[in-house]
């Protein structure tokens, strides 16, 4: 099929690449200029696992595209998905600018049908709006339709989420529309669910919603786990192998981050107040979820005692791993407080520090781990990157000044810690020190 993404972001890129590879011919459009003739360079905005490569193999092979002209992505695609950034404004609602420019946009330049496609985390009755929209610009009587099809792709993951998904979600008002999606996504072989466009739109905040709801359930076990003893990733365990629970998402750390879970979760919390229901549970999960940032600062001066001066490392950075995005990453919400009371950082990531440089201009950014620990008074985990896992502790205890790891995400074990003489302190299991 042609096709044209409009957004050349995180989800744009990913789904044009996605696509491209499905045998399609896909244009990604984006109105940053600059951003499209360094992507016609090969220079990818981006960090994502394998999205260079699938790239570069479609641009060869002429089925991937990029452009800044919209008018031009419209004339040559049947199917136009809207991929643009939906930021949360200071109540929480969703910023729907750009999904309006868009559809303006596109309805000025149709010269034919088209399948206009929701591809962003949009509010539910957003598909209404973009109709309206685009019925009000079209300046002839040209037939459209709309559709909705959310996205669920992970940041780390994304391509593989793409080409084997759990299913996917489209959301139509007519046969034609169904029968050209049901055709694009066949290749997937993949469940596909086939429903109206506000339950498609609903199903994305949703899904988000609950995820995020499972994480700050681990995340509040973890705080009783803490003041009883237990240990939390043995109680989640246990949980998780039932099957009605599951065990993805019930990992205690510091919080969840990232551009999809806080802001989806806040515009779903808003859109219910909208419609006159107050969803307190919603509300719950993201008080947690910030108490849980307070919670592990307090772990750490616990155990520094006085944090100015102290010269602390950090590890990890990026919200998840395999990823540079720092978005709403609760690892810079805690350097951000270390370094008001203080603190020296000095700090490694894999990928996201030349993103985190723009943000902080005083503290020390490091080659790698052993760098960052060296004359370091501790150790902090904030991202459980796998590279972090396979380090040399018996190095790293020779480099701190004291043995000390506060460990936001739990990649150690505690018996071995303790026998390696550190002093080991991590989220919901019993701290082990080497006195």
């Amino acid at each position: 099929m042609n096709i044209s993404i409009i957004g050349s972001g995180y989800v744009g890129l990913v789904s044009g690449a996605c696509f491209a590879e499905l045998g399609n011919k896909v244009i990604c459009a984006d109105n940053d200029v600059n951003k499209v003739e360094r992507l016609k360079k090969g220079i990818i905005p981006i960090y994502e696992p394998g999205l260079k490569e699938l790239i570069s193999i479609n641009v060869k092979k002429k089925r991937l595209n990029f452009t800044s002209s919209i008018k031009d992505a419209v004339a040559k695609s049947e199917v136009i998905f809207i991929a643009v950034g939906t930021p949360s404004l200071p109540n929480g609602e969703a910023d729907l600018t750009y999904i309006e420019n868009v559809a303006r946009r596109i309805a000025e330049n149709m010269p034919g049908y088209r399948l206009i496609v929701e591809k962003s985390t949009v509010p539910v009755q957003t598909g209404q709006w973009v109709k309206h929209t685009i019925e009000t610009y079209v300046g002839k009587k040209i037939k459209f339709d709309v559709a909705s099809n959310p996205e669920f792709l992970r940041e780390g993951q994304a391509i593989a989420d793409f080409m084997r998904p759990d299913r996917v979600v489209i959301g139509v008002e007519s046969e034609k529309a169904k029968e050209i999606l049901t055709n694009l996504y066949k290749p997937l072989n993949a469940p596909i669910v086939v429903t109206d466009i506000k339950s498609a739109e609903l199903i994305k905040h949703a899904s988000n919603s609950f995820l995020a709801t499972k994480i700050s359930f681990a995340n509040a076990l973890a705080r009783i786990c803490d003041k009883v003893g237990a240990d939390v990733g043995e109680v989640s365990r246990g949980m998780g192998m039932d099957k009605r629970i599951g065990k993805a998402f019930l990992r205690a750390g510091i919080g969840y981050g990232g551009s999809c879970f806080p802001k989806d979760l806040d515009a779903f919390v808003s859109i219910s107040e909208k419609i006159g229901y107050d969803f307190e549970l919603l509300k719950a999960v993201k008080n947690i979820n910030q108490q849980q940032k307070e919670f592990f600062l307090g772990k750490i001066k616990d155990s520094l005692w006085i944090i100015k001066d102290k010269t602390i490392a950090v590890l990890g950075i990026s919200f998840k791993p395999d990823t540079d995005d720092i978005r709403n990453a609760p690892s810079v919400e805690i350097i951000d407080a270390l370094v008001k009371e203080g603190a020296k950082i000095k700090a490694y990531d894999p990928q996201a520090i030349p993103k985190v440089k723009k943000l902080f201009k005083q503290i020390e950014f490091c080659t790698d781990s052993y760098q960052a620990c060296r004359s370091s008074d501790c150790l902090v985990i904030l991202t459980e990157w796998d590279e972090f896992k396979e380090l040399d502790l018996a190095k790293i205890k020779k480099l701190l000044r004291r043995p000390l790891v506060i460990d936001g995400r739990n990649i150690y074990d505690p018996a071995q810690m303790k026998k390696m003489g550190f002093s080991y302190i991590s989220i919901g299991r019993k701290a082990v020190t080497n006195k």
